[in-house]
């Protein structure tokens, strides 16, 4: 009669295998210099993502900061083309141009653009800013994914209200007389 279960050697192997697996686990190490050498090259790397973190945020913001001025400026001269929206518009640029100023990384900046009629009448004059609130909504929402923690929750909450910006638009556009 055979005998089974665990015999003396598969034990052996299992033993042997085991702590194969347990040296070559051991023979690797993340340090590529070893000691403070590799902790001064991780060092550095981390510095050198900082930095690169930095120009990508800066770039960032600056890109928001130009969409979101351009819009203030629209929104400036629907205002000064066509004074009867000022009660609907006010509230809404007054937004905006606090969204450029929390976007904006120097405090203080001035704010400045180009003085244009708006085309057309009171109604396509705001519907024209509804397409554009959606367009800065989309932007803002676009550039989420290559945003650090801080500005993507900025600019998610700009492209937010940029979104309901635009409906309250389309709804005033709808209100507004030709």
């Amino acid at each position: 009669m055979r005998r089974t279960g665990t015999t003396r050697r598969g034990a052996l192997t299992a033993t042997g295998a085991i702590a194969m697996g347990a040296v070559l686990a051991g023979c690797g190490s993340d340090d590529e210099g070893g000691g403070r050498t590799g902790s001064a090259r991780a060092d550095a790397r981390t510095a050198a993502d900082s930095s690169s973190t930095r120009q990508a945020e800066a770039s960032l913001r600056k890109k928001a900061v130009g969409v979101t001025a351009s819009l203030l400026g629209q929104y400036e001269n629907v205002l000064a083309a066509h004074p009867a929206t000022a009660a609907g518009l006010t509230p809404l640029r007054d937004a905006v141009r606090a969204h450029v100023k929390a976007l904006s990384p120097a405090k203080g900046a001035s704010l400045e653009f180009v003085r244009t009629r708006p085309a057309g009448g009171p109604r396509e004059a705001v519907r024209a800013l509804a397409a554009a609130e959606r367009r800065a909504a989309a932007s803002h929402t676009a550039a989420l994914l290559e945003a650090p923690p801080e500005l993507a929750r900025l600019l998610a909450s700009v492209a937010a209200a940029a979104s309901a910006h635009s409906y309250l638009l389309t709804e005033l556009a709808k209100e507004t007389k030709a």
